[in-house]
């Protein structure tokens, strides 16, 4: 397999309830993908699988030249950066941000008696700094707000310097000057040459950083529309995928979508 991503009749069930419906997709090296739905529309589950968290229940998924079932997953992982509300959960309370990046190159939340090389330190104190949060990296992560939490699980996601990011809705939970902020460094990443591919999970269409160049809308574990972002973005999909008949307005790389009015 040549592609970063190649899934292909994909289905996920679980509890006699079918999460993901035959999903087809591709990603390829160098792409920035956006997947969009309303609620239960299975995103998550499709994240999970794409970081080799979860194994389809039917269908390929191939991560990495890799065909999950066929590879130890324990070593694709660390090719794989993560972040989201499950992973951040299993960091313990008291984790000082320094630990939290730096125990990402063994791959655990919790730093015991492994020990790290001096550039381990340099590297997660160095993406720290890129993310704004150098002058926090001996604050207990639970005293931090939750834009700043972000920051810091996007920089621990870098850790491993990996090929693939997965950002699992990095914008929920935050106020109009925290998102703001993390759709501005988000959209410097994705706009560089030097980043891995990128996939970035969202409810909402204002939080899609400029830069990212496809897009993928479900519903009901099912795909509504996928391609370049532009072909994707349109009324007729967005209203399709949520139900609900939208205005789409785009402009300086950014989309927002309202409502129709009634006539």
């Amino acid at each position: 397999m040549s592609d970063v991503l190649e899934l292909a009749g994909v289905s996920l069930v679980r509890g006699g309830k079918t999460l993901l419906d035959s999903v087809d997709w591709q990603v390829k090296d160098g792409e920035r993908w956006v997947i969009m739905g309303p609620n239960g529309a299975g995103k998550t589950s499709l994240l999970q699988i794409a970081g080799a968290r979860i194994h389809p229940t039917r269908g390929v998924a191939g991560i990495l030249d890799e065909v999950l079932g066929a590879v130890d997953v324990f070593e694709l992982r660390p090719r794989i950066g993560l972040a989201s509300a499950a992973l951040a959960a299993q960091i313990p309370e008291h984790e000082t941000v320094l630990n939290v990046v730096v125990t990402a190159s063994y791959g655990i939340t919790g730093r015991w008696r492994e020990q790290y090389e001096k550039q381990d330190a340099r590297r997660a104190f160095a993406l720290l700094d890129a993310w704004g949060m150098s002058t926090f990296m001996n604050r207990p992560f639970a005293s931090l707000s939750e834009g700043e939490r972000k920051r810091v699980q996007i920089a621990r996601a870098l850790m491993t310097d990996p090929e693939l990011l997965l950002l699992d809705e990095p914008g929920a939970g935050l106020d109009l000057a925290g998102r703001e902020d993390l759709i501005t460094r988000l959209a410097a990443l994705a706009q560089d040459d030097e980043s891995p591919v990128m996939v970035l999970v969202t409810h909402h269409l204002e939080e899609v950083p400029p830069g990212f160049t496809h897009a993928m809308l479900m519903r009901d574990g099912a795909v509504v529309a996928s391609g370049p972002i532009e072909t994707v973005f349109t009324e007729e999909h967005l209203s399709a995928a949520f139900d609900v008949p939208l205005d789409v307005r785009h402009q300086d790389g950014r989309y927002t979508a309202v409502a129709r009015a009634r006539a």
